[in-house]
């Protein structure tokens, strides 16, 4: 028989050891980020792979003195901002505080709701990139609605630790966009965990994601498949819907006593989802035609239309999304990768806004994903030399409130305001900057990262050992 070794580094096997220590004693301990609580493990019992994500105590904070952007709009110059219990308090004026409320004077900061990506395959494209890691695509068939984007996350992946630096507080996993339906999205807590249901966003709903354009017809043409073209993506979505509307239907007879209900099946569950308004839809799409042939689409299956992302040629019909309600995720500068990219223009996303629609800044990227401040400070700018100047305070709707919006969770985040989870960045001056710096992240209501704290910089398993103060090893 063949003999594996199995030895590491002594330095790393002792950082394993000390870390694997530290987590078990903190899982006894008080509940953390990421940390479950009373977890009902009963076969059958309640919804599957639910959230057992439960915050950390922490004491109560107020910053007094910043420069506030409250997400939806507004900007309160001079102003505080009071958390506990990881919940917004108050903002703008001087309020009331608990006893042992840490009081930070924070002239020359800015603070801001914490930033959500509305775009992300951190954890089921984790870092490093390599084959072993890419669980972003079920490349089996055109349709598989039935798989989950959670059942492929890595709670080790690195990039959640630079996002988290770059002031991402929540953010939406996706499937890729090979398939026509490429399944279930998950939107996650951006705090250190070891299981994805650790991470998961309490109550927020689940995404489904679709593709239509080159994509799906280029990789199952490419196999001699359907789809092969552009008409074949539509009959392959119009086939899926049809068969979803026949499963609901069967459900609700049985459910009034009429005939049995049908055999489960995972992804006409996922799409039923949608017809029933329980699962949101968010379709990377990128021509102002094919986006306006998915409205129509959802107007055939009464459904709402949803997210669109990338969405490059979003600017031609701002109006149709504005009308619909859609948002449109898109990059700041992305562009020319490929034919249906062409026509993509740096002002995108500010006219998309300008008209009145749900303009958000993606990243789909990890690498993007740590400064998302930066693409949008990028759209500022060109909007600005085409004569659309846009403040400060209205800009960070499209990292914030927005997406926040397009994720079905701007109840609880995306604003500063009193009752929304206390997910707060504090940053070293205007976040549009290319010198400003993300200085702290909370995340309800708890420290998650301090830029000059290296007790807060969390590593995962995965990097301990590999990245010492050296440089490496």
């Amino acid at each position: 028989m063949n003999q594996i070794s199995l030895t590491m580094p002594r330095k790393r096997v002792a950082a394993v050891a000390i870390a694997f220590a530290a987590t078990l004693l903190a899982a006894c301990a008080a509940p953390g980020p990421g940390v479950p609580g009373s977890a009902d493990a009963t076969p059958g019992h309640g919804e599957p792979f639910r959230s057992v994500y439960v915050p950390a105590s922490a004491p109560p904070v107020l910053f007094v003195g910043a420069t506030v952007l409250t997400g939806d709009g507004r900007r309160i110059d001079d102003a505080s901002v009071y958390f506990a219990e990881g919940v917004i308090r108050a903002v703008g004026t001087p309020v009331e505080t608990a006893p042992g409320t840490r009081v930070v004077q924070a002239q020359g900061k800015w603070i801001t709701p914490g930033l959500i990506d509305a775009h992300s395959h951190m954890g089921n494209f984790p870092v490093p990139f390599v084959a072993a890691h890419q669980d972003v695509n079920e490349f089996s068939s055109p349709n598989t609605a039935g798989v989950w984007a959670e059942h492929g996350v890595w709670p080790q992946d690195p990039a959640f630790n630079t996002a988290r630096a770059g002031g991402i507080t929540s953010f939406h996993v996706l499937p890729g966009s090979a398939n026509l339906f490429g399944g279930r999205g998950v939107t996650l807590k951006n705090v250190p965990a070891r299981t994805v249901q650790e991470m998961k966003f309490p109550g927020a709903p689940h995404g489904l994601k679709m593709a239509c354009g080159e994509n799906p017809k280029r990789f199952y043409g490419g196999r001699n498949q359907a789809p092969v073209s552009r008409m074949g993506n539509l009959a392959g979505h119009r086939a899926g819907w049809i068969a979803a509307q026949q499963y609901l239907d069967k459900q609700e007879k049985a459910a009034a006593g009429n005939g049995d209900p049908p055999p489960r099946d995972l992804g006409l569950e996922t799409l039923a989802g949608v017809l029933k308004g329980e699962v949101l839809v968010h379709n990377h799409c990128y021509r102002a035609d094919e986006m306006a042939l998915m409205i129509d689409l959802a107007r055939e299956f009464g459904y709402h239309p949803g997210t669109f992302h990338h969405a490059t040629e979003a600017y031609k019909i701002a109006d149709l999304l504005a009308e619909t309600g859609s948002c449109a995720a898109m990059w700041a500068d992305w562009w020319g990768f490929k034919l249906e990219a062409w026509d993509a223009i740096r002002e995108n996303v500010a006219i998309v806004d300008a008209v009145g629609g749900c303009a958000i800044v993606h990243s789909d990227s990890s690498v993007e994903g740590q400064r998302l401040n930066q693409e949008a400070g990028k759209v500022m700018g060109a909007a600005r030399r085409a004569g659309m100047a846009v403040s400060p305070e209205h800009a960070i709707r499209w990292l914030t409130e927005n997406p926040a919006r397009s994720l079905g969770i701007a109840d609880r985040v995306g604003t500063l305001a009193p009752g929304m989870m206390a997910d707060v960045v504090v940053w070293s001056g205007n976040p549009f900057s290319v010198y400003a710096k993300v200085e702290q992240v909370y995340i309800d209501g708890v420290l998650l990262h301090d830029r000059d704290d290296p007790a807060t910089q969390h590593q995962t398993d995965f990097e301990l050992g590999l990245l010492g103060a050296g440089g490496g090893r």
